[in-house]
């Protein structure tokens, strides 16, 4: 296991925790089938089966990112996965969704960050990458 100082350590709580508290906040919306996620789907061709995979990702990505040892993994699942979100709100949806004034666009870019971030700190931990780094 790799040390951290104190301040990594510190920091890297932070980002894992804001990432799978955004990410699962909005699995609530998805998986009840609220309208603003339908309506997000359908606009990109993705409803119902995009909304549901999607979510199902991001709760496996949310469980990985709380555990150290795998924090990499859930922070490469979810850095993919808003990837996508970030594309289609460049692209189709725009960076306001239906008057939310950008929130979930915001949300997006925040919780890409966080993983970023995470992914760095915890990069000796990436099989094959931290073989090149050593």
């Amino acid at each position: 296991m790799e040390n951290f100082s104190k301040t990594q350590m510190i920091v890297s709580w932070i980002c894992r925790l804001t990432a799978a508290v955004i990410l699962l906040q909005t699995l609530f919306f998805k998986f009840t089938g609220a309208p603003e996620s339908i309506y997000i789907f359908t606009k990109v061709g993705m409803e119902p089966w995009g909304r549901y995979g999607s979510g199902v990702v991001e709760l496996v990505a949310a469980m990985l990112l709380m555990v150290r040892c795998k924090a990499w993994l859930g922070a490469l699942l979810a850095l993919g996965t808003m990837c996508g979100a970030i594309f289609f709100h460049l692209t189709i949806l725009g960076i306001s969704v239906q008057n939310d004034g950008g929130l979930l666009f915001a949300l997006a870019i925040v919780t890409s960050v966080c993983c970023g971030i995470t992914l760095y700190l915890h990069r000796r931990q990436i099989p094959y990458v931290s073989r090149l780094i050593n």
